[in-house]
């Protein structure tokens, strides 16, 4: 019975995975939080289910975040610096609707979802958006890390 059980430890041991994380290797994760108040004029077009606002403040981010209305009080918040290159001068993106594209290399990703909709077909891993957490308290939105 000791053989078959230090068997499995073995085989639970030579099983585990040192590399099982899934991080982005250009982005850095950045401890922020930031209070987006919805009764300002520069945040209040996130009151309407799709509205999506740049957050550009040096404290949040990387370069910044774009959040977006999903619906139901419910708000999604991502990195504005493009996730597939290292940040440099062209690398925060730029809101189109409920889309962002890098000005670097045009690549667009979609805010509902945060995935990259024109993933190139040439075997190299790509990155979607960093997610960042985004909560409705009254009348704010509060987006951390």
């Amino acid at each position: 019975m000791k053989r078959i059980l230090g068997l499995l430890f073995l085989f639970f041991l030579l099983s585990c995975d040192k590399n099982s994380t899934n991080r982005n290797p250009y982005l850095q994760e950045i401890s922020f939080r930031f209070d987006l108040n919805l009764n300002l004029p520069l945040y209040s077009s996130l009151t309407n289910t799709g509205s999506a606002v740049y957050v550009g403040n040096a404290a949040v981010g990387t370069r910044g975040a774009f959040v977006i209305n999903t619906g139901f009080n419910s708000y999604m918040a991502w990195e504005a610096s493009c996730p597939n290159h290292a940040p440099n001068d062209c690398s925060t993106m730029s809101l189109n609707g409920q889309l962002v594209t890098c000005s670097c290399e045009g690549y667009e990703y979609n805010l509902f979802t945060g995935q990259l909709m024109n993933r190139p077909d040439d075997g190299k891993r790509y990155h979607d958006l960093l997610f960042y957490r985004a909560t409705y308290s009254g009348n704010s939105v509060i987006i951390s890390n």
